[in-house]
């Protein structure tokens, strides 16, 4: 039998090629869900049993639901997660031409196992800013793009010529990496410059931009209307963009017996999406936020794979920020922001290491999650996760009060520890948290793998912390 949360995020994946595209899905779900697009910009009047959300830069979105009986001083309870994986992004001059072929610079982002890019079927998506010009007047806006079909490869070397690779293929990031978009014999047959008119005039052309020196044509003009067409502007229009290259196949249920998710990008759009849709259905009813005296929120967030630190990543001020303005809307006490931060409670949801069957050593013989045993709660001594015994406990407490299964992990005491959003916020903002995450194979490859069981668990876990947490925080008394 099918999943419909499984069969959900598998929408939400092919939907988000991109962290610009995954803010795009989630903004849509919002907003069919009744939530209230806010800017930053503006002044904010919001109330009480009522739900926004905001955006930054377009690759971070902050949606909360404001509890009927909130009263500013209450505590915000939160599941945070990110938007970015690691992929290959575009440089900003991308023309290379080698050996007859035009190919794509491209640079990495975050830590990917590199060798799993080579021989894939990749396009480009991205933003793109366009120049407009209506009534004698120019204008700019921001496009999101992705071209479906394959447009270029990373191709490997044949063992032929490199008999030792399989005794060990280091990746040279700056020499092996570009893909190829054509071979230049063909793309001067095609003569495709001339025949859409292509002038030089935009990113890709040769003269002076704001009196500097010539830009020796930035990107194949090739790629400009590739870029062009699916936006259906000139290439000339376009103005600047950041794209990456993406696999062009499709995220899956899959397996022998259906009970996988085969997938790029589950790190962590699984823990965005679960953690999104459970805010959207536990406040779906009327009833839904009668009751709560706190608020229910997701902070997804860009920039976690290279440290966060940029003004839309989580060592950014935009959780403080959603903070403090909530709580001043309610009332002008400056001393009702601190005590909503003590009041508070963060799950850190990034995805987990599952046990191996090939490399079981790797892992520490007494923390080993397993796929299908649900969320994973990780544990360092050394704060590179944030949970301690009394965040654990409550999202441990919250699991056993519904019989959902739940795990816990701690890396080998002789190998070096990731981290995530979790120490940055705790430290940052001195809210409580958890580091939590769904068990996955292949983490940071082109291709990733989890459970469908787990899909669900995390799903069915977040709606009970949001529908439970304040009722529970309650009970439970440190400081005192």
């Amino acid at each position: 039998m099918e999943n419909p949360v499984a069969i959900d995020l598998v929408d939400f994946l092919n939907a988000s090629p991109t962290g610009f595209h995954a803010v795009d899905e989630a903004k849509k779900r919002l907003r069919s869900a009744g939530y209230t697009q806010l800017s930053e910009r503006d002044d904010w009047k919001l109330e009480a049993g009522k739900k926004y959300y905001f955006t930054r830069n377009h690759s971070t979105i902050v949606a909360f639901a404001v509890g009927k009986k909130y009263v500013a001083g209450n505590g915000m309870f939160i599941i945070g997660a990110h938007t970015d994986s690691p992929c290959l992004k575009l440089k900003p001059v991308t023309k290379v031409t080698k050996g007859g072929y035009l190919e794509v610079g491209v640079q990495p982002y975050g830590g990917g196992l590199w060798h799993t890019w080579f021989d894939r079927d990749l396009t480009i998506a991205g933003r793109v800013i366009i120049r407009e010009k209506k009534d004698g007047s120019e204008s700019y806006s921001h496009r999101l793009i992705r071209i479906e079909e394959p447009i270029m490869r990373i191709p490997t070397l044949a063992i032929h010529l490199d008999r030792e690779v399989n005794d060990g293929f280091k990746v040279n990031k700056q020499t092996h990496l570009a893909p190829v978009l054509a071979t230049s014999v063909k793309a001067e047959l095609d003569k495709l410059t001339t025949e859409n008119g292509f002038t030089g005039t935009g990113l890709g052309d040769g003269k002076k931009i704001d009196g500097n020196t010539k830009t020796n044509e930035k990107h194949h003009p090739l790629l400009l209307q590739l870029i062009s067409a699916q936006l259906g502007c000139e290439p000339d229009d376009i103005c600047d963009f950041e794209l990456q290259a993406c696999d062009t196949q499709k995220s899956i249920v899959a397996g022998a017996l259906k009970e996988f998710i085969f997938s790029g990008r589950l790190d962590n759009l699984c823990m965005s999406f679960c953690s999104l849709k459970a805010l959207i259905d536990s406040t779906s009813s009327e009833s839904s936020l009668q009751e709560e005296i706190g608020v229910r929120m997701v902070a997804l967030f860009d920039h976690e794979e290279v440290g966060s630190d940029s003004a839309q990543g989580a060592g950014s001020p935009v959780t403080l920020d959603a903070l403090s303005r909530i709580t001043s809307s309610f009332s002008s006490d400056t001393k009702s922001l601190p005590k909503a931060i003590q009041n508070s409670y963060l799950v850190s949801a990034d995805m987990a290491h599952a046990l191996h069957p090939n490399y079981m050593d790797r892992h520490e013989e007494n923390h080993q999650p397993k796929l299908h045993g649900g969320l994973v709660i990780k544990h360092n001594a050394n704060q590179r996760y944030a949970t301690n015994a009394v965040t654990a406990f409550l999202f441990r407490e919250i699991a056993a009060k519904h019989n959902l299964p739940v795990q816990d992990f701690v890396i080998r005491s002789d190998m070096l520890c990731g981290s995530t959003i979790g120490p940055i916020l705790a430290s940052g903002v001195g809210i409580r948290t958890v580091d939590v995450g769904a068990p996955q194979l292949s983490m940071h490859s082109i291709r990733e793998m989890c459970a469908v069981d787990d899909v669900k668990h995390s799903y069915e876990h977040f709606v009970a912390f949001f529908q439970e947490f304040s009722h529970l925080d309650a009970k439970l008394a440190v400081d005192v």
